[in-house]
């Protein structure tokens, strides 16, 4: 088992390995892609922008799915479903073939939730490996040397490292983005914390807490960016991280970067932002008109 896990490991960070030199690659101009750094400039696509750019479940529609669950589960035999839950985590638990449960669990009206509820309950949840390696060389790059120098500067005005708390929430599976901004940040001499897809923003902002993070980061290509980013500030007003700077990047149209900058985003990042490296510089320059120019805080 240990092997495998060891083999899955290495894969992925071969995978991220050669992502970063693509975008090297294209940072530089060695490797051209069309509509990123060349060719540019275009007629407008009706893919976009405007209201059909993204594809957004309807707020009612989720509200009448949740209805239909409850509705769904007041109707059901709840005894005879504890029942089946129970047999599940006992089969689950010892060892047994959970099939013969797992059809009982289905006929008595247990949900897939609470069906994966209970395994992981018993087995915990696999995280895989993000392939991000705990150092990064620079590769002698004068732009990252030069944005890890700030880096340092800031780190010792702050007392400690500057810390990167970098999520994916939701059930967004597209990491490679992500994955890209942590190494880089890493090769800046960022701390990062990075643990990899679908997590949710109170899970996120837990780690935002417990590392003591100076900038918060969200990598978004959901389409579900206003409504997970809202949910994100909840927590961190909850968690009294209301001050700690947050930053987007993702797929998100022109209009709803107005929105995330409304709700209190400091810093929204598109496609068509493929310098790794100025992104860093700039997640520098948020943390230091936050924690450098305002009042001392408790985090500095």
């Amino acid at each position: 088992m240990g092997g495998a896990v060891d083999a899955v490991g290495y894969m992925k960070e071969s995978l991220v390995g050669a992502h970063i030199a693509r975008i090297k690659g294209i940072e530089s101009g060695d490797l051209k892609v069309v509509g990123v750094n060349a060719y540019t400039q275009s007629e407008d696509s009706p893919l976009g922008a405007g209201n059909d750019a993204i594809q957004t479940v309807d707020a009612m529609v989720e509200r009448q799915q949740v209805e239909a669950l409850r509705q769904w589960r007041s109707r059901r035999d709840e005894g005879a479903a504890q029942s089946a839950l129970g047999a599940l985590r006992e089969a689950a638990a010892s060892g047994a073939n959970i099939m013969d449960p797992s059809i009982l669990a289905a006929k008595s009206g247990v949900t897939t939730g609470e069906w994966g509820g209970v395994l992981r309950d018993v087995f915990g949840e696999f995280r895989g490996p993000t392939g991000v390696s705990v150092i990064i060389d620079s590769g002698g790059d004068e732009a990252i040397e030069a944005t890890k120098k700030r880096v340092l500067e800031v780190s010792e005005r702050l007392g400690r490292d500057l810390t990167y708390v970098l999520g994916k929430p939701g059930l967004d599976g597209h990491s490679n983005g992500a994955e890209q901004i942590a190494a880089r940040a890493r090769a800046c001499g960022m701390q990062v914390v990075y643990e990899g897809i679908r997590f949710t923003p109170s899970e996120i902002v837990s780690q935002a807490k417990a590392a003591k993070a100076h900038v918060i980061g969200l990598s978004i290509l959901s389409g579900s960016h206003l409504d997970l980013v809202r949910e994100t500030l909840a927590e961190m007003q909850k968690a009294g991280l209301d001050d700690t700077p947050l930053v987007v990047g993702g797929i998100i149209p022109f209009e709803d970067e107005q929105a995330l900058r409304q709700m209190g985003v400091r810093r929204v990042y598109t496609p068509k932002d493929f310098q790794i490296t100025e992104i860093m510089d700039d997640v520098v320059d948020v943390v230091e008109n936050r924690w450098l120019t305002a009042p001392a805080s408790p985090l500095s």
